[in-house]
């Protein structure tokens, strides 16, 4: 197991955590679903393996505070899935505004979020905006559709976005034996055909193939059967790699631990 410069704040006693508050440390949150459906071969808890392994190897590169894996979130394009779970655009908003407020009411001044999912960008720019004109506090966010791009070249699906070659890569690389890889199929939907429409307009995946431009037969974005664990790991590297550098851009002083 790597050795780790920065702790998972859950690993502390309440006096640990105080005298880390006391140091001025970076606070990462990290955001993922911990059951979000992500087709019939990833687990529902993709999302969540893939913010607790980004944020894993952020701790191993530098001396940061990593806060519990935020589960819930705005997910509304997953709803008619079984075992999907959602939380309205204001319930997440206020969860995250009441997160954040309790650390900086705890003394914590330096906080940044690696989000893994895509419908929570809007909402999570909301809360931070909101933390903001409240406290003064300008907190961080990393969104999973930014990072990792120095990767891209190593895709070969037409296209992708939701339990796609990209993200079963990923999961291969975390851990092969949650990945279901003879169920992972080809499935691009309707969607292919208006992808570039300059105009955007609400997902809601939906397995029967009446609802036009949403349908997804597997609840997946893309062409999983073509994922690698080698792939996987440079995926992963490069997402690692983005937010170390973007941390350290932040905060240089995470340099000198």
């Amino acid at each position: 197991m790597v050795e780790l410069k920065g702790t998972w704040l859950q690993t502390l006693t309440w006096e640990e955590a105080a005298t880390r508050f006391a140091e001025d440390p970076v606070v990462v949150v990290p955001v993922g679903a911990a059951s979000k459906e992500h087709g019939a071969h990833l687990p529902l808890e993709t999302d969540f393996i893939y913010a607790q392994s980004l944020a894993n190897k952020v701790a191993e590169a530098l001396p940061v505070l990593i806060a519990p894996v935020v589960g819930f979130g705005y997910y509304p394009a997953f709803t008619t899935w079984p075992g999907s779970q959602h939380l309205r655009a204001d319930t997440f908003r206020a969860l995250m505004i009441d997160l954040l407020d309790g650390f900086i009411r705890q003394g914590i001044r330096r906080l940044a979020i690696i989000n893994t999912g895509v419908s929570t960008e809007p909402v999570l720019q909301l809360a931070v905006r909101d933390i903001r004109d409240w406290h003064g506090i300008v907190v961080a966010t990393a969104d999973i559709s930014r990072l990792g791009r120095g990767a891209d070249h190593l895709m070969e699906q037409d296209n992708g976005g939701h339990a796609d070659e990209r993200e079963t890569s990923v999961m291969l690389a975390i851990d092969p034996s949650r990945v279901r890889m003879n169920k992972a199929a080809t499935d691009y939907g309707h969607r292919m055909a208006t992808r570039t429409n300059v105009f955007r307009r609400p997902l809601i995946l939906d397995p029967d193939p009446e609802s036009g431009a949403d349908y997804s037969a597997h609840g997946a974005m893309g062409d999983p059967s073509l994922a690698t664990a080698e792939k996987g790991a440079a995926v992963l590297s490069a997402m690692a790699g983005d937010l170390m550098d973007g941390l350290l851009a932040l905060w240089p002083d995470l340099a000198e631990v």
